[in-house]
């Protein structure tokens, strides 16, 4: 036998003593993390936030009576919260609906140790990737104590844990669209969040507040889905609606027909 296979050999007949003399190392339990559905709850909207700029209010002051995106996220995350906050600025991007005018963007810390200058810093990062810097006033980035944040993110269905070996939080992503007066309307998960499914949100939870005739066209062919947190074409409604299109142009044309044939007849006459 090679030395090489000698070796080789050896190696075999040690693994299972090595096994046996090295502890099994099993990671810990998984801290509770959820983003549960929790589609018209209303959310409590007494609670103290400092915003920013160093403002402080209730909730409903910064939703200021219009439809809103809420995410959760803490400003000293090293990577998913970032993502969340890259993904929401993206899907705005083509959206022609603009913050501060037909809807507001609240981004809430759920680190109590979290400070308004950690907000300021994370609202520059935000508009500098929205790059609408005139629509700041719309952008509400905000802070509270652990009885507001407790409140605000258990009505949410939003559940994080914090990690003691690493100082850091263990949640979820995903983003709220919010009625004016605080109901969950929709849920969207991950960090990417289509354009059309957050400007349909939005027309839905403001209950025609905003939006045009076409989205309200474009609601009645796309249905939002709760299991997948997306919208979908609604097909049998496709179906009605160009049965109901078909059905009124051949109405038309024969309304058409017989007004041409009765006033050919009343010339010849």
């Amino acid at each position: 036998m090679t030395p090489r296979w000698a070796t080789i050999a050896l190696l075999l007949a040690a693994a299972p003593a090595l096994a046996m003399e090295q502890p099994a190392r099993s990671p810990g339990p998984l801290p509770e993390v959820a983003f549960e559905q929790r589609l018209g709850e209303s959310l409590p909207l007494d609670g103290r936030w400092t915003d920013a700029e160093g403002r402080t209010a209730t909730l409903d002051r910064f939703l200021n009576g219009r439809p809103a995106l809420l995410a959760f996220v803490y400003y000293d995350c090293p990577m998913l919260c970032g993502m969340t906050l890259s993904g929401l600025a993206g899907s705005l991007k083509p959206v022609d609906l603009e913050p501060g005018r037909d809807f507001d963007v609240v981004v809430v810390s759920f680190d109590p140790a979290e400070t308004p200058q950690q907000a300021a810093e994370r609202k520059e990062q935000a508009l500098s990737q929205y790059g609408r810097r005139d629509t700041a006033d719309g952008w509400h980035f905000l802070t509270g104590d652990e009885t507001a944040i407790e409140a605000l993110t258990s009505a949410a269905g939003f559940r994080f844990s914090r990690v003691e070996e690493t100082g850091e939080w263990a949640h979820a992503a995903g983003l709220l669209v919010l009625t004016p007066d605080g109901r969950i309307a929709r849920t969207f998960s991950g960090i990417e969040y289509p354009s059309r499914d957050v400007r349909l949100g939005l027309v839905e939870a403001g209950e025609g507040t905003v939006g045009s005739l076409v989205d309200q066209v474009l609601l009645l062919c796309f249905k939002y889905d709760p299991a997948t947190g997306r919208y979908s074409f609604a097909t049998l409604t496709a179906v009605r609606i160009g049965g109901i299109l078909t059905l009124a142009a051949l109405v038309a044309f024969a309304w058409i027909s017989i007004r041409r044939e009765r006033g050919g007849a009343a010339t010849s006459s």
